[in-house]
């Protein structure tokens, strides 16, 4: 199965939105990454729509449609009616013009080949059918064969304006390649499963960056209008408006937007409607709305109305058969019985119905809803939001309240977010609702972290005496500059403060001795240096003496 829509990977960030506007949950998420299911896909475009990384790109045939240009094969545009819409008011010659220049042969409405279809749908009512649901949109097409195939009989068995309009080609030039060209993503896939009618299909947007990498500007004139009354196939109602909603004995209803399909096709399976032609449309506002188109303004059923003309008479040269089988497409649909459904809520954190919080962060209307795809391969634990915070918080918890070190979290007015046992017994507090959401003036210095904070200081390491509680403590601020936090980190340094306190006191009272020692030996040996001093004199006075005397001898 192609895949339509493929995802820049780099871009997606685990948001979840496409599930969430899924109506049939057709996407599986695994390694952080949202992925298209094929075989569940109507390639409705809500998806694409959705995302706000851009991370889904509608696949394109571009190159393909090139090969074509240069194949010598006439090429022709298949232009759905939007175009108006789509280029500001622009007739179909304006925009063939620009085509040509890319190297297409001509360029037509689709509209053509809408006549035709109102016709068919007209035939099938005069049969005296009960319901009949249009076949226009090939999302809705897909949504029936793939989630309702009870509902395939009143699908209308009849091919699509795109189909009909490509024959119609075909019928006039046997060697044209038929390119179509509309907001619709559903198309390429109608145009790859039924082969023999559009030969490729590019989306709006796509033919728009093809024109703009060659300059090429589609400039509306008002010249070389073909109005027609299928033109407002486009918009809400418009398949009703264009048959004339002749058949008095029936009710004209027209549904847009997928989960109201599907809200109708419930209806219609419960059998609670009859005599009724059901239009529907998977994108809201019909067509106009579709997911290839660049811009969507309140402007654009006005500019499709100006291409209306309701006495347009339409001869196809096609005149073949218009009969379009569709059959069942099957899908894997396994469901998990009770057992192992309570056992993969218990590993989501819901144990009980208390639990199951239903609030579709995940995208899922329900966890049972997320626990049956986990079951199915099309997600996993990690998607619910509610339990990832829960285990977050309790892992988190489990560190700061087991941890000897202090914890407090800030924010960047220093009013206490949150604190830990630990901190409070080092800080003297009792209750932690006491300084929950005070400011930390109240406890310490403000400080230590208003200038870590206003320097952008990452981390920074203090110490303090608290007086209250006779401790000391090395606190360590780490500034958190992406989510405006600030964490202390404090440890008590008590001990080893007093213990070097202590080494300290005795290394002073070692020194003052040594002191009192050195300075009490100075004076001795200066006692002892008078002394002697002392002796020697009087000593040499003595020896004089005896000298003088023996020398008078």
């Amino acid at each position: 199965m192609a895949q339509y829509l493929k995802l820049r990977q780099n871009n997606c960030r685990s948001c979840h939105k496409c599930i969430r506007h899924c109506p049939l949950k057709a996407i599986r998420f695994s390694g952080g990454h949202a992925r298209i299911i094929a075989d569940d896909c109507i390639w409705c475009g809500l998806c694409y729509n959705a995302c706000p990384q851009t991370s889904k790109e509608i696949f394109s045939e571009r190159y393909a449609v090139e090969g074509m240009l240069k194949s010598g094969h006439p090429v022709v545009a298949s232009l759905a009616p939007s175009f108006a819409a789509q280029y500001g008011g622009a007739t179909i010659a304006d925009v063939e013009r620009a085509l040509k220049q890319l190297g297409f042969t001509s360029a037509e409405e689709t509209a053509v080949g809408a006549t035709k279809v109102c016709e068919e749908y007209n035939a099938l009512l005069s049969e005296g059918r009960d319901i009949v649901i249009s076949s226009s949109c090939p999302s809705v097409n897909l949504m029936i064969q793939k989630y309702f195939p009870d509902v395939i009989p009143y699908l209308a068995p009849v091919l699509s304006p795109m189909q009909t309009h490509a024959l119609d080609i075909k019928t006039r030039i046997p060697d044209a390649k038929v390119v179509f060209i509309g907001p619709c993503i559903a198309k390429k896939d109608e145009a790859e499963r039924y082969e023999g009618y559009a030969d490729a299909v590019l989306t709006f947007d796509q033919l728009d960056r093809w024109l703009a990498e060659q300059n090429i500007a589609i400039t509306a004139t008002g010249e070389g209008a073909q109005h027609n009354k299928t033109a407002i196939f486009p918009v809400t109602r418009g398949i009703i408006r264009a048959m004339g909603e002749k058949n008095r004995e029936y009710t004209y209803i027209a549904v847009d937007g997928v989960k109201e399909c599907v809200d109708a096709l419930k209806e219609i399976q419960k059998g609670t409607m009859h005599k009724c032609f059901v239009e529907m449309s998977a994108c809201e506002s019909g067509c106009i709305g579709g997911p290839g188109r660049t811009t969507t303004t309140l402007l654009d059923v006005s500019l499709v109305e100006q291409n209306v003309d309701k006495s347009f008479a339409f001869t196809p040269a096609y005149t073949g058969s218009m009969h379009k089988e569709f059959l069942p497409i099957p899908r894997k649909r396994e469901y998990p019985d009770e057992e192992t459904l309570k056992e993969i809520l218990a590993r989501m954190g819901k144990n009980t119905k208390e639990d199951e919080l239903n609030c579709g962060g995940c995208g899922y209307s329900t966890c049972r809803d997320k626990a049956v795809a986990i079951y199915r391969g099309k997600a996993d634990i990690s998607m619910c939001l509610p339990y990832l915070k829960e285990k977050a918080e309790t892992f988190s918890d489990t560190i700061i309240n087991n941890t000897p070190n202090g914890i407090i979290v800030l924010n960047h007015e220093l009013e206490i977010q949150q604190i830990n046992r630990s901190a409070m017994n080092m800080l003297g507090i009792e209750h932690r609702i006491d300084v929950m959401g005070e400011a930390i003036s109240h406890l310490m210095d403000p400080d230590i972290f208003a200038i870590p904070l206003e320097k952008k200081q990452r981390i920074s390491t203090h110490q303090l005496h608290m007086e209250k509680t006779n401790t000391y403590l090395e606190i360590t601020v780490i500034l958190d500059a992406a989510y405006h936090i600030l964490i202390a980190d404090m440890r008590n340094i008590t001990e080893e403060t007093l213990e070097r306190q202590k080494k300290e006191a005795i290394t002073a009272q070692t020194v003052e001795i040594a002191d009192n020692v050195v300075e009490k030996q100075m004076r001795i040996v200066q006692e002892i240096a008078s002394l002697l001093g002392e002796t020697a004199a009087e000593t040499k006075i003595a020896l004089t003496k005896l000298k003088e005397s023996i020398a008078d001898e």
